[in-house]
């Protein structure tokens, strides 16, 4: 271990040497430009969203990951601080054993990370300002899945292995990346997605290769990419579906949403499913036993299929989104915001990836 990286253990936890074992490298204090805007940050928004039949503000979203309500976005709770901080992971029954460590794998400064999913192999982790979709698996090796993503997004991967993604930049749409790429879904009520204000956030594909998305609110792209709008008095951020893909579950700041799903995909019986211990609900996904995860500000939430709060698993950063994944599908890997360089100042334009052993399997036959 270097004694730049005793150093960051030493500011970050104390004493706490096994933990520290597991602390990422440095990270080095390079400049980095994006080579890919959001569209609502785009110089071409204005001129493209003059066309609007209601025009949302000018600069919606903001620069950062789309949707209001997670952790230092516009409309969302403050961010949490700075750095790696102490954790202890208490037993949850059935789901992850007492004194578990987050092992650190990967990162990179200059890209928000978002989206990640295990696909056959490697966890993807899409990049918004690079345009990349990377591959990473467990003994270190990345690779480019793919390129050009414009300003890609979150990643949802149907049973049938359809690969999803949202793109951010401007005429912000749902891109299918496999078995065949090509744009699935850009307008809305005639309209580009863009009018519909902010940035296009998360999503969750279903097995009739149709997808629902938030934006602001609740979004269903059908199979033939017809958008519906579904939801009221909501600000949704992080969505994915039941296994069995008769529930639909949407982060709503500090409470969980269901919606029941009809066999033609269209939503109904909006209720709160469950809440939060704390704010900033973020990305989720489903274990094989019907529990639901949710990343907040308190790390990652795991839930019951009735609701209730089973417990917390406490993360080492401010977490995004979370996934299963694995050849067993028995580890659980989180995508965290920020990184601290070698003079301990810290990076907010970064990505962690992170894992850590559970009990508890993820759900196989869908990749999140």
């Amino acid at each position: 271990m270097t004694k730049a990286l005793l150093t960051i253990a030493a500011c970050a936890i104390g004493s706490a040497a096994a933990f520290a074992q597991s602390l990422p490298p440095r990270v080095p204090a390079t400049p980095y430009t994006a080579k890919s805007v959001q569209g609502p940050i785009d110089p071409g928004y204005a001129e493209l969203t003059k066309t609007c039949k209601t025009p949302p503000p000018a600069r919606g979203g903001g620069a950062g990951r789309g949707g209001p309500g997670g952790p230092g976005r516009a409309g969302g709770p403050p961010a949490p601080p700075a750095g790696v901080r102490e954790y202890t992971v208490a037993e949850i029954p059935g789901v992850i054993g007492a004194g578990q460590q987050w092992k650190f794998l990967w990162q990179e400064v200059g890209n928000n990370g978002d989206g990640i999913l295990w696909a056959k192999d490697g966890l993807l982790l899409a990049q918004n300002d690079n345009s990349q979709v990377l591959k990473l698996t467990d003994d270190g090796k990345v690779s480019v899945a793919f390129r050009d993503t414009h300003t890609g997004g979150a990643l949802s991967m149907n049973p049938k292995g359809a690969l999803f993604m949202v793109q951010r930049g401007l005429r912000q749409n749902v891109t299918q990346l496999e078995p065949r790429r090509k744009i699935h879904a850009e307008m809305y009520n005639g309209e580009p997605l863009d009018c519909v204000g902010g940035v296009i956030n998360d999503l969750t594909a279903d097995s009739k290769g149709g997808v629902y998305y938030t934006m602001g609110g609740v979004f269903h792209a059908s199979a033939a990419g017809i958008v519906t709008r579904y939801g009221e008095n909501i600000t949704p951020n992080g969505i994915v579906l039941s296994a069995d893909e008769k529930t639909l579950y949407v982060t709503n700041g500090a409470t969980m949403a269901a919606f029941d799903v009809r066999p033609d995909g269209s939503l109904a019986n909006q209720r709160e499913f469950a809440k939060l211990t704390a704010g900033g609900g973020d990305g989720s996904t489903i274990d094989a036993a019907g529990r639901v995860y949710v990343t907040t500000q308190a790390g990652v939430e795991v839930l019951g299929p009735d609701g209730k709060n089973l417990g917390v698993i406490p993360t080492p950063r401010g977490v995004i989104t979370g996934a299963f994944g694995g050849k067993d599908k028995k580890t659980f890997y989180i995508l965290a915001r920020g990184a601290t360089d070698a003079n301990g100042t810290e990076v907010p334009n970064a990505a962690q990836v992170w894992s850590i052993q559970m009990q508890a399997q993820g759900y196989k036959d869908r990749a999140k």
